[in-house]
């Protein structure tokens, strides 16, 4: 069987390596930048985030990081 994957809005924001406080702001509090490297507080834990990954507001209300190149191949800007 094939499936497609179903039309969903969701909330990112590119991490820089420099836009620590704005991700901090829009993971609403699930954001680290404490420790040697910053991580999200994803449902499976906290996952290290890497300068060009994007920050994912899923449609549960729940975060998560995603590397650049699937980024793009998934989701488009919309307006």
């Amino acid at each position: 069987m094939k499936y497609i994957k179903k039309a969903i809005v969701v909330e990112a924001i590119l991490f820089n390596g420099e836009n620590f406080k704005e991700c901090e702001v829009f993971l609403n509090g699930n954001f680290d930048s404490t420790l040697n490297y910053p991580n999200v507080n994803t449902l499976e834990g906290n996952v290290m985030v890497r300068d060009g990954d994007y920050l994912i507001k899923g449609i549960m209300g729940e975060f998560y990081p995603c590397k650049p190149d699937i980024f793009e191949l998934t989701y488009e800007v919309i307006k």
